[in-house]
């Protein structure tokens, strides 16, 4: 388990197999969507802690980055583009523990919330 929150970039099975470890208790994470309010209305994964619009980047980033220093941070969206690219800045500013979810929404099999 420690192994994948070691990774830069994880994909949907490894993600569903960290969720299932989050609900027993093994791991701690905190999973953040990155894509828009209508988007994430349609669905979203479960176990989503927040949604954090990228068109709002600015208002939240600074925030978010503080609080989650000492965490793992695993950053979703829809294909692991805009994801990847609020994976890029944090880490560029110092981050120590975000983690891209690769290919996003459109490759999870696992339970998807409306």
């Amino acid at each position: 388990m420690q192994t994948l929150l070691a990774r830069d970039n994880i994909n949907s099975e490894d993600l569903e197999i960290l969720l299932k470890a989050r609900e027993e208790g093994k791991v701690d994470f905190l999973l953040v969507d990155v894509r828009e309010d209508t988007e994430y209305e349609m669905g979203h994964l479960k176990g989503v802690d927040m949604l954090k619009p990228t068109s709002r980047f600015q208002a939240w980033a600074e925030e978010l980055f503080e609080q989650t220093k000492d965490k793992v941070v695993i950053f979703t969206c829809r294909t692991g583009s805009r994801s990847g690219q609020v994976q890029n800045i944090f880490r560029s500013n110092g981050h120590p523990r975000v983690i891209n979810h690769s290919g996003g929404i459109v490759s999870y099999c696992g339970e998807i919330e409306r």
